[in-house]
């Protein structure tokens, strides 16, 4: 069993419990990363830090669907332990005093756990503010704050913008406040221990341990958790990959390459399609997609084709699904899929300000105008031939792999769009 640590500022990268045996130690969640084919159901994910406000958050139903097929997730000290105050009753484990203030509703903020960070080495730059509820409580405690003077310097650093809560800016607040006493206080016992009143950590630490040596803080997982949905299908095929040839690709770009490229994928949609009408899903009597168009039109000659008629969505959890639309898939296919990836990277790497999405749709019809061998008022039909929903949909996964398309064929990629606009000639 491997245990999955996603922290980032909240622990140092030589924090020893990372460098046990089976600890994987892995940045801050974002979304996506729990579609991981690392992850495997036997596993145990530690949930500490995560990405809200430079990438999109993991989303719960990504946690609802690791729990489902058995891998146990455990929340703590920041990002973790919002989450796990709002799942614990689907099974979600949370650890420490972060957890039960946001479980207990005693903060309901992400900004209560947020902090700056250098952006080169990930460390925290502030104080986050369960860290200072933390400090402030114990200097209640130990009689350097009355209780109306921390409700008051309690308010003042929630006031500050949590990338600007530096320590100079609560020693600056301390001062408006007239509780440089606690200040001071504040950084004696600081300099004696650096980790002083850093409660994230502790709770992170504990978190770690639990999910090596227990006690486990899970509860039974629901066996009525509903995870699907047009959503969630969608961030799985964005999201999951696998390691094949010596290559960790994503399913969902290996598809769309055929879709895009194999001249014989018309038929294999249409196999499928067969295949999805022999077997429905819903468990209705199946039969052969023929008599299926006949019965919905009741034409034996001319019928529609089907793909006109059923417009299946791609869902790559079904394994079956997999394997039949990269029924033709080549090494050469997987090689060029990573090859067009790594191109995105150098382009962006030569244009800053380039993504996929900058490519004009102008210009990729100019291409699969002569992808596909057809006139652009036959692209739509093409497109849906091939299991896309439309041309826009076939255009937007074209997108992907312009940069590499152009590079293979000595195409420059410093300006994709003067780049792409040779095409037309």
């Amino acid at each position: 069993m491997t245990i999955h640590v996603f922290v980032g500022p909240t622990l140092p990268p030589n924090e020893a419990l990372l460098a046990h045996q089976s600890v994987r130690h892995r940045p801050p969640v974002r979304h996506g990363d729990l579609f991981d084919a690392a992850i495997a159901d036997t596993d145990t994910v530690v949930l500490i830090d995560g990405l809200y406000h430079q990438a999109p958050a993991v989303r719960h139903k990504e946690i609802l669907a690791a729990l489902a097929r058995g891998v146990r997730v455990i929340g703590a000290a920041s990002l973790g332990a919002l989450r796990a105050a709002e799942l614990w009753p689907y099974g979600m484990g949370g650890v420490g005093n972060v957890y039960r203030s946001y479980r207990n509703l005693e903060i309901v903020g992400d900004d209560e756990v947020a902090v700056g960070q250098d952006p080169m080495t990930g460390r925290a730059l502030t104080w986050p503010m369960v860290n200072c509820r933390y400090v402030i409580n114990l200097a209640v405690n130990s009689r350097i704050l009355t209780g109306s003077q921390a409700a008051q310097l309690l308010e003042a650093l929630h006031a500050v913008y949590y990338p600007q809560r530096t320590f100079a800016a609560i020693r600056a607040v301390c001062r408006d406040q007239s509780a440089t006493a606690f200040a001071d206080w504040l950084g004696e016992r600081r300099s004696g221990d650096a980790y002083f009143g850093d409660i994230k950590r502790s709770d992170a630490l504990t978190a770690i341990r639990a999910a090596l040596h227990g006690p486990d803080p899970c509860g039974p997982v629901l066996s009525t958790l509903h995870i699907d949905s047009v959503y969630f299908r969608r961030w799985y095929n964005a999201f999951a990959t696998e390691y094949v040839d010596g290559l960790m690709l994503p399913t969902g770009l290996r598809v769309a390459y055929q879709q895009l490229f194999d001249p014989d994928f018309r038929g294999l949609w249409e196999w499928h399609l067969d295949h999805l009408s022999r077997r429905p899903s819903d468990g209705s009597r199946g039969m052969p997609l023929a008599e299926r168009m006949f019965r919905l039109t009741g034409q034996e000659a001319g019928p529609p084709a089907a793909h006109t008629v059923f417009k299946v969505p791609v869902d790559l959890r079904d394994a079956g699904t997999v394997d039949r639309l990269l029924a033709h898939e080549t090494d050469p296919d997987r090689r060029a899929v990573a090859r067009y990836l790594a191109a995105n990277d150098d382009a962006r790497r030569e244009l800053p300000f380039y993504t996929p999405e900058t490519v004009s749709d102008e210009h990729v019809i100019c291409v699969l105008q002569q992808v596909w061998r057809g006139p652009d008022t036959r692209l739509e039909e093409e497109a849906v031939a091939r299991g896309f929903r439309g041309l826009a949909e076939a255009v937007t996964a074209m997108k992907i792999f312009m940069a590499g398309y152009l590079r293979d064929r000595d195409q420059p990629v410093t300006d994709v769009t003067e780049a792409t606009t040779d095409v037309r000639h």
